[in-house]
Protein backbone atom coordinates (compact mmCIF):
# COMPACT_ATOMS: atom_id res chain seq x y z
CA UNK A 1 0.00 0.00 0.00
CA UNK A 2 1.27 3.16 -1.07
CA UNK A 3 -0.12 6.50 0.27
CA UNK A 4 -0.38 9.92 -1.70
CA UNK A 5 -0.39 13.43 -0.27
CA UNK A 6 -3.97 15.25 -0.08
CA UNK A 7 -1.89 18.35 -1.88
CA UNK A 8 -0.39 17.00 -4.54
CA UNK A 9 2.94 17.80 -4.24
CA UNK A 10 4.73 15.00 -2.29
CA UNK A 11 6.23 11.27 -3.58
CA UNK A 12 4.24 8.69 -2.67
CA UNK A 13 4.92 6.47 0.68
CA UNK A 14 5.02 3.75 2.46
CA UNK A 15 3.00 3.20 5.40
CA UNK A 16 6.12 3.00 7.38
CA UNK A 17 7.44 6.38 6.20
CA UNK A 18 3.77 7.69 6.30
CA UNK A 19 3.50 6.83 9.82
CA UNK A 20 6.83 7.86 11.32
CA UNK A 21 6.97 11.53 9.39
CA UNK A 22 3.03 12.05 10.14
CA UNK A 23 2.14 14.68 7.59
CA UNK A 24 3.98 15.19 3.91
CA UNK A 25 6.16 17.03 2.98
CA UNK A 26 4.46 19.46 1.21
CA UNK A 27 1.97 20.13 4.24
CA UNK A 28 -0.78 17.64 2.67
CA UNK A 29 -2.26 14.72 4.81
CA UNK A 30 -1.55 11.32 3.88
CA UNK A 31 -4.00 8.74 1.77
CA UNK A 32 -4.27 5.31 0.60
CA UNK A 33 -3.52 5.39 -3.45
CA UNK A 34 -5.97 2.56 -3.68
CA UNK A 35 -8.77 1.50 -0.62
CA UNK A 36 -9.18 -2.18 -0.43
CA UNK A 37 -12.32 -4.09 -0.89
CA UNK A 38 -13.43 -6.47 2.47
CA UNK A 39 -14.60 -9.15 0.29
CA UNK A 40 -14.70 -11.48 3.73
CA UNK A 41 -18.13 -9.27 4.88
CA UNK A 42 -19.76 -11.08 2.37
CA UNK A 43 -19.61 -14.19 4.17
CA UNK A 44 -20.81 -14.55 8.11
CA UNK A 45 -17.72 -15.48 9.33
CA UNK A 46 -16.02 -12.63 10.51
CA UNK A 47 -18.73 -12.12 12.92
CA UNK A 48 -17.47 -15.08 15.10
CA UNK A 49 -13.70 -13.71 14.53
CA UNK A 50 -12.12 -12.50 18.34
CA UNK A 51 -11.81 -8.35 18.30
CA UNK A 52 -7.94 -9.04 17.51
CA UNK A 53 -8.66 -11.42 14.48
CA UNK A 54 -11.17 -8.54 12.98
CA UNK A 55 -8.41 -6.02 13.41
CA UNK A 56 -5.63 -7.92 11.56
CA UNK A 57 -7.76 -8.26 8.61
CA UNK A 58 -9.02 -4.55 8.16
CA UNK A 59 -5.41 -3.54 9.21
CA UNK A 60 -3.25 -5.62 7.04
CA UNK A 61 -4.20 -4.01 4.11
CA UNK A 62 -3.39 -0.85 4.78
CA UNK A 63 0.25 -1.54 6.62
CA UNK A 64 1.29 -4.27 3.71
CA UNK A 65 4.38 -5.44 3.38
CA UNK A 66 6.05 -2.93 5.76
CA UNK A 67 6.12 -5.30 8.60
CA UNK A 68 5.79 -8.82 9.26
CA UNK A 69 2.17 -10.33 9.50
CA UNK A 70 2.97 -11.61 13.01
CA UNK A 71 4.48 -8.04 14.39
CA UNK A 72 1.12 -6.68 13.40
CA UNK A 73 -1.08 -9.12 14.49
CA UNK A 74 0.69 -8.60 17.89
CA UNK A 75 -0.03 -4.91 17.33
CA UNK A 76 -4.10 -5.58 16.42
CA UNK A 77 -3.86 -7.60 19.68
CA UNK A 78 -2.66 -4.73 22.26
CA UNK A 79 -5.03 -2.28 20.42
CA UNK A 80 -8.48 -3.88 20.80
CA UNK A 81 -7.79 -5.72 23.80
CA UNK A 82 -10.68 -4.16 25.84
CA UNK A 83 -14.75 -3.26 25.06
CA UNK A 84 -16.43 -1.75 22.90
CA UNK A 85 -20.06 -2.61 24.22
CA UNK A 86 -23.20 -1.40 22.24
CA UNK A 87 -25.60 -0.34 25.04
CA UNK A 88 -29.66 0.56 24.06
CA UNK A 89 -29.92 4.39 25.75
CA UNK A 90 -33.84 5.05 24.07
CA UNK A 91 -35.87 3.74 21.49
CA UNK A 92 -33.79 4.08 17.89
CA UNK A 93 -30.48 5.32 19.96
CA UNK A 94 -27.75 2.79 21.22
CA UNK A 95 -24.29 4.06 22.66
CA UNK A 96 -21.38 2.69 21.15
CA UNK A 97 -19.11 2.88 24.59
CA UNK A 98 -15.34 3.44 23.48
CA UNK A 99 -14.09 4.94 26.91
CA UNK A 100 -12.84 1.35 27.98
CA UNK A 101 -9.31 2.02 27.46
CA UNK A 102 -7.03 2.80 30.08
CA UNK A 103 -7.25 6.75 29.66
CA UNK A 104 -10.90 6.35 28.91
CA UNK A 105 -11.52 7.48 25.50
CA UNK A 106 -11.60 6.50 22.12
CA UNK A 107 -8.40 7.93 21.21
CA UNK A 108 -6.93 4.95 22.95
CA UNK A 109 -7.02 2.78 19.47
CA UNK A 110 -5.85 5.19 17.76
CA UNK A 111 -2.89 6.02 19.92
CA UNK A 112 -2.07 2.29 20.97
CA UNK A 113 -1.38 0.93 17.23
CA UNK A 114 0.16 4.06 16.48
CA UNK A 115 2.83 3.82 19.14
CA UNK A 116 3.71 0.25 18.51
CA UNK A 117 4.07 0.85 14.94
CA UNK A 118 6.67 3.84 15.66
CA UNK A 119 8.40 1.62 18.60
CA UNK A 120 8.98 -1.37 16.23
CA UNK A 121 9.95 0.83 13.11
CA UNK A 122 12.02 2.44 15.03
CA UNK A 123 14.09 -0.44 16.97
CA UNK A 124 18.00 -0.28 16.42
CA UNK A 125 17.78 3.31 15.71
CA UNK A 126 20.40 5.76 17.14
CA UNK A 127 18.25 8.72 16.37
CA UNK A 128 14.58 9.22 18.73
CA UNK A 129 11.27 9.91 17.20
CA UNK A 130 10.18 12.83 18.82
CA UNK A 131 6.18 12.91 18.32
CA UNK A 132 4.50 16.27 18.24
CA UNK A 133 0.39 16.25 19.02
CA UNK A 134 -1.70 19.17 19.51
CA UNK A 135 -5.02 18.59 21.92
CA UNK A 136 -7.87 19.49 22.79
CA UNK A 137 -8.55 16.90 25.23
CA UNK A 138 -8.35 13.18 25.05
CA UNK A 139 -5.67 12.80 22.11
CA UNK A 140 -3.09 14.17 24.52
CA UNK A 141 -4.32 11.60 27.48
CA UNK A 142 -3.98 8.45 25.01
CA UNK A 143 -0.85 9.83 23.02
CA UNK A 144 1.25 10.31 26.55
CA UNK A 145 -0.32 6.36 27.72
CA UNK A 146 0.33 5.12 24.84
CA UNK A 147 3.64 6.14 24.90
CA UNK A 148 5.30 6.59 27.77
CA UNK A 149 8.39 4.55 28.37
CA UNK A 150 8.46 3.51 24.90
CA UNK A 151 12.45 3.30 24.00
CA UNK A 152 13.23 5.34 21.25
CA UNK A 153 10.47 7.81 21.59
CA UNK A 154 9.44 10.99 22.96
CA UNK A 155 6.76 12.82 22.93
CA UNK A 156 5.58 16.68 22.52
CA UNK A 157 2.11 17.39 23.76
CA UNK A 158 0.80 21.05 22.93
CA UNK A 159 -2.72 21.55 25.15
CA UNK A 160 -4.60 24.55 25.32
CA UNK A 161 -4.60 26.20 28.66
CA UNK A 162 -7.83 25.98 30.81
CA UNK A 163 -9.58 24.49 28.34
CA UNK A 164 -9.14 20.56 29.08
CA UNK A 165 -10.74 19.21 31.83
CA UNK A 166 -8.29 18.15 35.52
CA UNK A 167 -9.16 14.47 34.34
CA UNK A 168 -7.42 15.41 31.29
CA UNK A 169 -4.71 17.63 32.36
CA UNK A 170 -3.71 15.09 34.32
CA UNK A 171 -3.41 11.88 32.19
CA UNK A 172 -1.00 14.50 29.70
CA UNK A 173 1.08 15.76 32.63
CA UNK A 174 1.80 12.98 34.89
CA UNK A 175 3.48 10.48 32.59
CA UNK A 176 7.09 9.24 31.93
CA UNK A 177 9.90 11.36 31.83
CA UNK A 178 9.85 10.60 27.95
CA UNK A 179 6.77 12.76 27.52
CA UNK A 180 6.90 16.60 27.85
CA UNK A 181 3.67 18.86 28.21
CA UNK A 182 3.55 22.80 27.21
CA UNK A 183 0.68 24.50 28.00
CA UNK A 184 -0.32 26.81 25.70
CA UNK A 185 -1.97 30.32 25.86
CA UNK A 186 -4.69 29.50 23.29
CA UNK A 187 -6.72 27.96 21.55
CA UNK A 188 -6.48 23.88 19.95
CA UNK A 189 -6.44 25.39 16.59
CA UNK A 190 -3.64 27.34 17.73
CA UNK A 191 -1.61 23.94 18.85
CA UNK A 192 -2.65 22.45 15.53
CA UNK A 193 -0.93 25.54 13.40
CA UNK A 194 2.19 25.41 15.38
CA UNK A 195 2.05 21.47 14.80
CA UNK A 196 1.57 21.78 11.21
CA UNK A 197 4.01 24.81 10.74
CA UNK A 198 6.99 22.49 12.86
CA UNK A 199 6.58 19.71 9.94
CA UNK A 200 7.77 22.37 7.38
CA UNK A 201 10.16 24.20 9.48
CA UNK A 202 14.08 23.13 8.01
CA UNK A 203 15.58 23.82 10.71
CA UNK A 204 13.62 21.60 13.07
CA UNK A 205 13.60 18.81 10.72
CA UNK A 206 17.35 18.66 10.81
CA UNK A 207 17.37 18.69 14.26
CA UNK A 208 14.61 16.48 15.18
CA UNK A 209 12.96 13.44 13.41
CA UNK A 210 9.43 14.18 13.75
CA UNK A 211 6.59 12.38 13.77
CA UNK A 212 3.05 13.21 14.77
CA UNK A 213 0.58 11.61 17.04
CA UNK A 214 -3.12 13.59 15.92
CA UNK A 215 -4.95 11.90 13.63
CA UNK A 216 -3.62 13.86 10.95
CA UNK A 217 -1.38 10.65 11.27
CA UNK A 218 -2.43 7.27 9.09
CA UNK A 219 -1.19 5.29 11.90
CA UNK A 220 -3.78 7.13 14.09
CA UNK A 221 -6.50 7.62 11.77
CA UNK A 222 -6.99 4.31 9.91
CA UNK A 223 -7.21 2.55 13.07
CA UNK A 224 -9.84 4.38 13.87
CA UNK A 225 -12.31 1.92 11.72
CA UNK A 226 -11.87 -0.95 14.33
CA UNK A 227 -14.61 -0.28 16.82
CA UNK A 228 -16.80 0.35 14.12
CA UNK A 229 -16.61 -3.32 12.38
CA UNK A 230 -16.63 -4.56 15.95
CA UNK A 231 -19.99 -2.57 16.80
CA UNK A 232 -20.98 -4.36 13.45
CA UNK A 233 -20.38 -7.61 14.78
CA UNK A 234 -23.05 -6.79 17.96
CA UNK A 235 -25.63 -5.59 15.27
CA UNK A 236 -28.19 -8.04 14.00
CA UNK A 237 -27.50 -9.04 10.56
CA UNK A 238 -30.96 -8.96 9.12
CA UNK A 239 -31.52 -5.37 10.45
CA UNK A 240 -31.11 -2.46 8.23
CA UNK A 241 -27.42 -1.04 8.73
CA UNK A 242 -27.82 2.15 11.51
CA UNK A 243 -27.55 5.74 10.63
CA UNK A 244 -24.06 6.07 12.97
CA UNK A 245 -23.67 9.52 14.77
CA UNK A 246 -20.19 11.25 15.65
CA UNK A 247 -19.50 14.01 18.15
CA UNK A 248 -17.04 15.46 15.38
CA UNK A 249 -13.97 18.02 16.20
CA UNK A 250 -11.02 17.38 13.87
CA UNK A 251 -13.31 14.70 11.96
CA UNK A 252 -10.63 11.89 11.79
CA UNK A 253 -13.16 9.66 13.86
CA UNK A 254 -15.96 9.99 11.35
CA UNK A 255 -14.08 10.18 8.37
CA UNK A 256 -12.80 6.65 9.72
CA UNK A 257 -16.65 5.27 9.71
CA UNK A 258 -16.84 6.53 6.00
CA UNK A 259 -13.39 4.72 5.19
CA UNK A 260 -14.99 1.61 6.62
CA UNK A 261 -18.57 2.17 4.78
CA UNK A 262 -16.17 2.77 1.54
CA UNK A 263 -14.51 -0.71 1.97
CA UNK A 264 -17.83 -2.57 2.51
CA UNK A 265 -18.75 -2.32 5.83
CA UNK A 266 -22.60 -2.31 5.56
CA UNK A 267 -23.04 1.23 7.77
CA UNK A 268 -25.96 4.04 6.96
CA UNK A 269 -25.88 7.42 7.04
CA UNK A 270 -23.50 9.81 8.58
CA UNK A 271 -24.33 12.51 11.03
CA UNK A 272 -21.69 14.96 12.33
CA UNK A 273 -22.67 15.97 15.61
CA UNK A 274 -20.63 19.41 16.23
CA UNK A 275 -21.31 21.95 18.98
CA UNK A 276 -21.04 25.83 18.39
CA UNK A 277 -17.74 25.10 16.03
CA UNK A 278 -19.69 24.75 13.31
CA UNK A 279 -18.08 25.14 10.14
CA UNK A 280 -18.82 21.80 8.44
CA UNK A 281 -22.79 22.22 9.33
CA UNK A 282 -22.25 25.63 7.54
CA UNK A 283 -20.17 23.96 4.38
CA UNK A 284 -22.83 21.22 4.07
CA UNK A 285 -25.75 23.88 3.89
CA UNK A 286 -23.99 26.77 1.76
CA UNK A 287 -21.31 24.90 0.06
CA UNK A 288 -18.75 27.34 1.39
CA UNK A 289 -15.73 26.39 4.06
CA UNK A 290 -15.31 29.73 5.75
CA UNK A 291 -12.41 30.34 7.83
CA UNK A 292 -13.57 30.89 11.52
CA UNK A 293 -12.26 31.13 15.15
CA UNK A 294 -12.55 28.43 17.87
CA UNK A 295 -14.97 29.01 20.42
CA UNK A 296 -15.04 27.27 23.92
CA UNK A 297 -17.52 24.99 24.41
CA UNK A 298 -18.40 22.31 27.51
CA UNK A 299 -17.43 19.67 24.99
CA UNK A 300 -14.39 21.07 24.96
CA UNK A 301 -12.68 18.31 22.68
CA UNK A 302 -14.66 19.46 19.63
CA UNK A 303 -13.47 22.93 20.60
CA UNK A 304 -11.96 23.21 16.23
CA UNK A 305 -12.75 25.18 13.78
CA UNK A 306 -10.27 24.38 11.14
CA UNK A 307 -10.78 20.55 11.30
CA UNK A 308 -7.52 18.78 9.57
CA UNK A 309 -9.81 15.79 8.53
CA UNK A 310 -12.14 17.21 6.35
CA UNK A 311 -9.90 17.37 3.27
CA UNK A 312 -9.80 13.04 3.82
CA UNK A 313 -13.60 13.31 3.58
CA UNK A 314 -13.82 15.70 0.71
CA UNK A 315 -10.83 12.97 -1.10
CA UNK A 316 -13.08 9.87 -0.22
CA UNK A 317 -16.23 11.64 -1.49
CA UNK A 318 -14.04 12.53 -4.87
CA UNK A 319 -14.54 16.13 -4.23
CA UNK A 320 -18.20 15.70 -5.03
CA UNK A 321 -20.89 17.94 -2.74
CA UNK A 322 -24.22 15.78 -3.73
CA UNK A 323 -22.08 12.88 -2.82
CA UNK A 324 -20.56 13.92 0.57
CA UNK A 325 -24.69 15.58 1.16
CA UNK A 326 -25.74 11.74 0.17
CA UNK A 327 -23.37 10.60 2.89
CA UNK A 328 -23.28 12.93 5.33
CA UNK A 329 -25.31 15.75 7.44
CA UNK A 330 -23.95 17.67 10.65
CA UNK A 331 -25.87 19.27 13.27
CA UNK A 332 -24.39 22.40 15.47
CA UNK A 333 -25.80 21.93 19.42
CA UNK A 334 -25.75 24.30 21.84
CA UNK A 335 -24.12 24.35 25.04
CA UNK A 336 -27.59 24.93 26.84
CA UNK A 337 -28.85 21.64 24.68
CA UNK A 338 -26.57 19.66 25.49
CA UNK A 339 -26.43 20.13 29.59
CA UNK A 340 -30.56 19.89 28.71
CA UNK A 341 -30.15 16.27 27.29
CA UNK A 342 -27.35 14.97 29.85
CA UNK A 343 -30.30 15.71 32.57
CA UNK A 344 -32.74 14.34 30.26
CA UNK A 345 -31.23 11.17 29.32
CA UNK A 346 -30.11 10.02 33.30
CA UNK A 347 -33.62 11.52 34.48
CA UNK A 348 -35.43 9.28 31.65
CA UNK A 349 -33.39 6.33 30.85
CA UNK A 350 -30.57 6.21 33.92
CA UNK A 351 -27.38 6.85 31.30
CA UNK A 352 -25.01 9.05 31.77
CA UNK A 353 -23.80 10.71 28.94
CA UNK A 354 -20.36 12.82 29.01
CA UNK A 355 -20.79 16.55 27.25
CA UNK A 356 -19.50 14.88 23.73
CA UNK A 357 -21.91 12.16 22.95
CA UNK A 358 -24.79 14.51 24.67
CA UNK A 359 -24.11 16.96 21.40
CA UNK A 360 -24.02 13.76 19.60
CA UNK A 361 -27.59 12.07 21.40
CA UNK A 362 -29.04 15.50 20.25
CA UNK A 363 -28.03 15.35 16.84
CA UNK A 364 -29.73 12.08 16.70
CA UNK A 365 -32.83 12.99 17.95
CA UNK A 366 -32.59 15.53 15.25
CA UNK A 367 -32.21 13.33 12.66
CA UNK A 368 -34.39 10.41 13.45
CA UNK A 369 -37.24 13.64 14.00
CA UNK A 370 -36.62 13.51 9.69
CA UNK A 371 -36.21 9.62 9.49
CA UNK A 372 -38.37 8.34 11.83
CA UNK A 373 -37.82 4.61 10.57
CA UNK A 374 -34.48 4.27 11.34
CA UNK A 375 -31.97 3.25 14.22
CA UNK A 376 -29.22 5.42 15.24
CA UNK A 377 -25.42 4.45 17.42
CA UNK A 378 -24.19 7.22 19.17
CA UNK A 379 -20.40 7.15 19.68
CA UNK A 380 -19.98 7.77 23.17
CA UNK A 381 -16.43 9.10 22.82
CA UNK A 382 -15.06 9.46 26.52
CA UNK A 383 -16.05 8.39 30.20
CA UNK A 384 -18.16 11.33 31.88
CA UNK A 385 -15.49 11.87 34.66
CA UNK A 386 -13.63 13.29 32.48
CA UNK A 387 -15.81 16.26 32.38
CA UNK A 388 -17.33 16.19 36.14
CA UNK A 389 -18.48 19.66 36.26
CA UNK A 390 -20.51 19.84 33.66
CA UNK A 391 -22.20 16.44 34.29
CA UNK A 392 -22.61 17.10 37.46
CA UNK A 393 -23.99 20.46 36.83
CA UNK A 394 -26.61 19.18 34.51
CA UNK A 395 -27.25 16.37 36.54
CA UNK A 396 -27.30 17.33 40.48
CA UNK A 397 -25.13 14.37 41.11
CA UNK A 398 -20.98 13.99 41.36
CA UNK A 399 -19.56 11.75 38.83
CA UNK A 400 -18.25 8.71 40.56
CA UNK A 401 -14.06 8.28 39.92
CA UNK A 402 -13.21 4.99 38.35
CA UNK A 403 -10.22 3.50 40.41
CA UNK A 404 -8.18 3.62 36.85
CA UNK A 405 -8.03 7.33 36.87
CA UNK A 406 -8.03 8.03 40.94
CA UNK A 407 -4.26 7.09 41.24
CA UNK A 408 -3.50 10.60 38.82
CA UNK A 409 -4.60 12.51 41.69
CA UNK A 410 -1.08 11.87 43.69
CA UNK A 411 1.31 11.96 40.95
CA UNK A 412 3.18 15.09 40.41
CA UNK A 413 2.13 17.20 37.59
CA UNK A 414 4.45 19.06 35.08
CA UNK A 415 3.76 21.20 32.24
CA UNK A 416 5.44 24.35 30.54
CA UNK A 417 3.75 27.31 29.73
CA UNK A 418 4.20 29.17 26.31
CA UNK A 419 2.50 31.62 24.33
CA UNK A 420 0.25 30.16 21.36
CA UNK A 421 2.81 31.49 18.63
CA UNK A 422 5.04 29.59 16.29
CA UNK A 423 8.29 31.69 17.47
CA UNK A 424 8.29 30.74 21.11
CA UNK A 425 7.35 27.20 20.71
CA UNK A 426 10.77 27.07 18.23
CA UNK A 427 13.24 28.77 20.12
CA UNK A 428 11.61 26.04 23.20
CA UNK A 429 12.59 23.21 20.73
CA UNK A 430 16.30 24.86 19.89
CA UNK A 431 17.06 25.51 23.74
CA UNK A 432 16.20 22.11 24.86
Amino acid sequence: MQYFSTNGHAPLASFATAAATGQAPDGGLYFPESLPQHTWLQSSEWRSWTAAELALHVMQPYVGQSMPLQQLQAICADTVNFPFPLVPISPGIQSLELFHGPTLAFKDVGARFMSRCLAWYNRGSQQRITVLVATSGDTGGAVAHGFSGVEGVEVIILYPEGKVSPVQELQLTTCGPNVHALRMAGSFDDCQAIVKQAFTDAQLQQRYQLSSANSINVARWLPQQLYYFIAMQQWPPDAAPPVVVVPSGNFGNICAGMLARRTGLALGHFVAACNANDTIPHYLASGTLREQTAVATLSNAMDVARPSNFVRILQLMQHQHAQLLDWLSAYSISDATTSETIARVYRQHGYLLDPHAAVGYAAAELYLQQHPADTAIVLETAHPVKFPEVVAAATGQPVPLPASVQHLFALPSHATPLPATYDAFLQWMLER
